[in-house]
């Protein structure tokens, strides 16, 4: 399927790619924006590949508990007699994506059992160096960067990987560092460490806006049912899902075979069902926290969007946590992760 809309977000990245090094740049949004899918676009079709070589890190698949899973998800082992840089160069002929940093095996075991992120980082900097020198532009990109975020080795990892990124763009103006996250506390965590402060920028990947949202069905129409949709429809759809652009398509590609009431009432009974065992839940655990639970989500029966002041930390992190709720720091404020779970809450409550 044709990629839809963006145009925005990527004119932006593009610009970024265009210009010096300087910053890190998060991508962050609510569960099922798009973070992923644009990113993807970017790569495979927006690029130039004689220009740019990508170094793409997907976290969201891998089970990462040790200092080992981190170095496996980074490099690529290889134990042909070639130097790494001639592995790079045979990869991006078609592609200018790269999943690993190429490794001989005798260099991999040196890094796997010095377990020190020093000679790591020295290793990934000098193949950057040698692909500036090949007149191309690395770029670093770790997909839901959040998933090392608690990992230790000497102190927290994801420090150390800050400071490599500063040195990488801000200090050497070297490589180009973009992580997404759908994790907003994660994003809060990153917007109020002082040692990031003026050394990262934020990209939003938000669900689209009612007028984005309407264009997309009707595009998915087309491409899936092969016909248009009445206004009437697109308002429906609209108004129990909103501008989730993965809940629009899962409700379009249903239409081939399900009636759109029945679709809608199903998707909306599921969300309200997990709505009531989870407050179910957390009323079996304590009961006086169940109380402020339901009454702070009472605020979003008449609003789609609050201030995030407006609900005390410890329960905006509790229904952040849960997937309720999520937190945009840079604008300070908090709505539910989807339309369907504002539905929700409204019915529920």
């Amino acid at each position: 399927m044709k990629f839809f809309n963006r145009e925005k977000e990527i004119n932006e990245i593009l610009s970024i790619l265009e210009g010096e090094p300087n910053f890190i740049y998060f991508i962050f949004g609510p569960i099922n924006s798009g973070k992923t899918a644009l990113i993807n676009e970017i790569i495979s079709n927006r690029l130039d590949k004689n220009k740019y070589v990508v170094f793409y890190f997907d976290l969201r698949e891998i089970f990462l508990s040790k200092y080992k899973d981190f170095i496996e998800v980074l490099f690529e082992e290889y134990s042909e007699d070639k130097k790494p840089l001639e592995v790079i160069k045979s990869i991006i002929k078609d592609i200018p994506v790269v999943s690993g940093i190429p490794v001989p095996k005798n260099t991999l075991n040196e890094l796997l059992n010095k377990k020190t992120t020093k000679n790591v980082f020295k290793y990934i900097t000098n193949i950057l160096l040698e692909l500036k020198k090949q007149g191309k532009q690395p770029v670093i990109i770790l997909d839901e960067l959040q998933k090392i975020g608690d990992m230790k080795i000497n102190g927290f990892l994801i420090y150390e990987l800050f400071n490599y990124f500063i040195s990488l763009t801000k200090h050497k103006h070297l490589c180009h560092v973009f992580c997404t996250s759908s994790d907003s506390l994660f994003i809060e965590k990153v917007y109020n460490e002082a040692m990031l402060d003026g050394r990262v920028d934020y990209i939003l990947v938000d669900d689209f806006d009612k007028e984005t949202a309407l264009k997309f069905m009707d595009f998915l129409a087309k491409e899936i049912l092969n016909k248009n949709l009445s206004n009437e429809e697109k308002e429906k759809i609209y108004s129990y899902v909103g501008g989730k652009p993965a809940s629009i398509y899962k409700v379009i590609d249903k239409m081939r075979y399900k009636d759109l009431e029945d679709i809608l009432n199903l998707m909306l009974k599921e969300e309200i069902s997990k709505l009531k065992y989870f407050l179910e839940d957390v009323k079996e655990d304590n009961e006086e926290f169940y109380k402020e639970v339901v009454n702070y989500l009472s605020l979003f029966k008449e609003n789609y969007i609050i201030e995030d002041m407006k609900i005390p930390k410890k329960i905006r992190e509790f229904l952040i946590k849960k997937n309720i709720l999520f937190l945009n720091p840079i604008d300070g404020n908090l709505k539910p992760q989807s339309y369907l779970v504002w539905n929700a809450i409204k019915r529920v409550l």
